[in-house]
């Protein structure tokens, strides 16, 4: 009847009118399987708004600590222990549930847990904000996730009330990983493929790769409208170094400074592990135990180079990149590494990624002229091999490096970064993060393990 009523047109109208029905029925395919993805973009956006809006509050809440720190850092360090029982304290009475804030992450996004509580941010923030302002080693990246998960999670519920999306507890956590890594670090790139890896090492959750992508673009956007900048310099145009040729001595050199950056931050997540597990078992009471070690961190702070090592370690990135030769001291790196897993083991709060690329540059910057490269050079590649190899994450890494040195510095970022990802045995600053393999380096220890005593 329909082709029948067709024919009373002519032949154009009759295209027209095909034209019409085609289109209605491609934007019925396209709502029955692309309703829950458009949904998802557009919470996505919501979350990366938000997040960025509280990353941006925090970010610029550390600056504010930082500033006050360095300028009456003689002091506050005195009283960095009081702000170690203080975090404790507000843990204690306020957040009990939340005390181990990037485990619980881990546990929603694999399926161990369901919510986590909005009270999660206010604590981690306030948590951060004293550890840096008394003097304390620590990062902030760890409480920008945080941020993140928990305002995802939340408006994940909501959604979850309204429409029916199959796995979308997990897709929102690392939706709002990526804002909350994004939102701080300006890094959208590196930021989305940060929360698409680390939850599994070895597997990439592509399921969540267009809402975690909206939300780390509209969070890093948000952030820097606010006032918050990424760290960035083209670093073979500064060099003015061009090589022209990747040959095989180039290869080799690349691999081995990978190699060791690999080992550094393994041994990072490896001994920061132990000591907080060695501390917890030594020390009876948790304020004891951020007491003691407080006062040992604080007396060290002011023994080497009165607060040098405080904070981020972003004055020690700073220093590996002002084109000013000695200016970083061929023990930096070690101190640095030392200082911040005391802080983090004796209970304080902050996160472990910037003081990676802090301990990273330092290295590299150190490392590069044994190799025949400018310490600059090195700096950069170090910057992202150890973090690489302290999280566990491989394009993650590759990516912060390009997005923060210049994209012509891909091929050296991924060669470095690949090494260290192999040799890093595994090990990682998050504990509750799976691996969904197993490194050769690691099997094939495991196989001579495992093989009769007879072969």
């Amino acid at each position: 009847m329909r082709i029948s009523l067709f024919t009373s047109y002519n032949k154009q109208e009759r295209i027209y009118l095909w034209g019409i029905i085609m289109i209605k029925t491609l934007f019925k395919h396209i709502s029955k399987y692309y309703k829950d993805t458009f949904v998802l973009a557009i919470a996505g956006v919501a979350v990366g708004v938000l997040v960025g809006l509280v990353d941006a509050a925090f970010g610029l809440g550390l600056n504010a600590c930082t500033a006050i720190r360095t300028k009456y850092f003689w002091y506050l360090i005195w009283f960095l222990p009081l702000g170690g029982v203080f975090i404790w304290f507000i843990y204690h009475q306020f957040g009990k549930s939340v005390a181990n804030g990037m485990k619980m992450v881990f546990h929603v996004g694999l399926g161990k847990n369901t919510k986590l509580p909005i009270r999660m941010v206010p604590l981690s923030v306030i948590g951060t904000w004293t550890t840096h302002l008394f003097g304390g080693s620590a990062g902030r990246e760890g409480v920008a996730v945080q941020i993140g998960a928990a305002v995802s999670n939340n408006i994940g519920r909501l959604v979850d009330k309204t429409i029916d999306i199959e796995n979308s507890r997990k897709m929102f956590l690392i939706t709002g990983m990526a804002a909350g890594f994004s939102g701080l670090f300006c890094t959208p790139l590196a930021a989305i493929f940060f929360a698409l890896e680390v939850l599994v090492a070895g597997k990439l959750e592509y399921h969540a790769l267009i809402p975690a992508t909206v939300a780390s673009i509209s969070a890093a956007f948000t952030s820097r409208t606010l006032g918050l900048r990424k760290f960035h310099i083209n670093i073979l145009e500064t060099l003015n170094y061009h090589p022209s040729t990747y040959n095989a001595v180039l290869l080799l050199k690349l691999a081995a400074m990978g190699l060791v950056f690999g080992i550094v931050g393994s041994l990072f997540a490896l001994i920061l592990r132990y000591l907080r597990l060695k501390f917890a078992f030594r020390f009876s009471s948790p304020v004891k135990k951020v007491l003691i070690m407080g006062s040992v961190v604080a007396v060290l702070m002011m023994i080497f180079h009165q607060g040098r090592y405080s904070g981020t370690g972003s004055n020690l990135v700073a220093l590996c990149f002002d084109g000013i030769t000695d200016d970083i001291y061929a023990y930096d790196w070690i101190l640095k590494m030392a200082l911040t897993i005391l802080t983090l083991s004796s209970g304080f709060i902050g996160g472990e990624v910037a003081p990676l690329f802090s301990i990273g540059s330092c290295l590299g910057y150190v490392l590069g002229p044994v190799f025949g490269f400018d310490p600059m050079f090195g700096a950069a590649l170090g910057f992202a091999s150890v973090f690489c190899s302290g999280s566990n994450t491989l394009l993650a890494a590759i990516l912060v490096g390009v997005e923060s040195f210049g994209y012509n510095m891909l091929p050296f970022f991924s060669v470095v970064c690949f090494v260290s990802f192999i040799f890093n045995f595994n090990n990682s600053i998050f504990t509750a993060q799976r691996v969904a393999f197993t490194h050769p380096v690691r099997h094939q220890r495991l196989k001579q393990r495992i093989a009769p005593k007879g072969n």
